[in-house]
């Protein structure tokens, strides 16, 4: 069982049209792509407009096709859209997304919730509590990461708001049975492992994306949830939801990963994020008043 209420208590798409939605997304190579991932394979003279979304050190790092900018304006101006994304408070802030700023946002993978671009201090409580009753410490896990890893192919080792860990390596170098041995150790502590890019997540198991835009949903009152995502880290997020999407490329699509309400998108790179929005646009606003 993967803990989804039964199909017949989700409501209809007609409900769904009929009341409040919410639509919660990840960001990094589900909505915005950084230029290696745009997965761009048509000729140069063909490939679509795009729009940067994040500029780091000032150099442009992310981007959307000019196509989903839009529609993606649109949504956030038609619905509750929450951005959830396993970035820390900072470097979510460099992200400037079209459309309204939202008023939710979920950060290091849930363990921050921000109202209207500040956290949220009675769910940082009760996140602290949760992770204190239920997994290893931050730091015992930490410390295992750094044993257990080679400096020939670790590259950086960095903690993020103090809530999970994650190592930054050379993936070539990477043992092949290497990540499958720490999710086996981590597990029996509480915590899960992802590998995405060239970056391995240690998190609490605790600590999802799924719980923060729970809350949101009962602050809301939204009667549905419509998810996105692309890696291992968004499963929860779109078993939770009443309808969802991932990405022709990434953790999820690379393991077979699927569930009969989540939509295996064919797309990939920066096309992908561009008809997920799509997808959430369809799923929001009746056929014949999209703008």
């Amino acid at each position: 069982m993967d803990g989804r209420p039964l199909a017949h208590h989700h409501p209809s798409p007609e409900a769904l049209r009929a009341a409040p939605l919410l639509v919660a997304s990840d960001l990094d190579r589900t909505l915005i792509y950084s230029a290696p991932a745009l997965g761009l394979t048509m000729p140069d003279a063909e490939a679509p407009r795009l729009l940067c979304v994040e500029t780091y050190e000032h150099k442009p790092l992310s981007y959307m096709t000019e196509t989903a900018a839009a529609l993606l304006a649109e949504l956030a101006g038609a619905t509750t859209f929450v951005p959830a994304t396993t970035r820390t408070r900072e470097q979510y802030g460099r992200i400037h997304l079209p459309g309204p700023a939202p008023e939710f946002a979920v950060c290091a993978n849930g363990g921050h919730l921000l109202v209207h671009g500040e956290p949220d201090p009675d769910w940082q409580r009760t996140v602290a509590g949760r992770l204190a009753a239920r997994c290893a410490p931050l730091d015992e896990v930490r410390a295992h990461l750094v044993r257990a890893a080679d400096p020939a192919w670790l590259l950086k080792e960095r903690v993020a708001e103090d809530l999970f860990a994650y190592l930054v390596v050379e993936r070539p170098l990477l043992p092949d049975t290497w990540v499958k041995d720490l999710a086996g150790w981590a597990d029996e502590r509480g915590w899960t492992v992802s590998l995405q890019g060239r970056k391995i997540y240690a998190v609490p198991k605790p600590l999802t994306k799924s719980a923060a835009v729970a809350e949101v949903a009962r602050r809301t009152g939204a009667s549905g949830i419509l998810a996105a995502g692309d890696s291992l880290l968004d499963a929860d997020l779109l078993l939770a939801a009443d309808r969802g999407w991932r990405p022709g490329h990434g953790e999820l699509a690379d393991s077979g990963w699927h569930a009969p309400h989540v939509t295996a998108l064919d797309e990939r790179g920066v096309a992908a994020g561009e008809e997920i929005v799509r997808a959430f646009l369809g799923g929001v606003v009746p056929p014949g008043h999209a703008g």
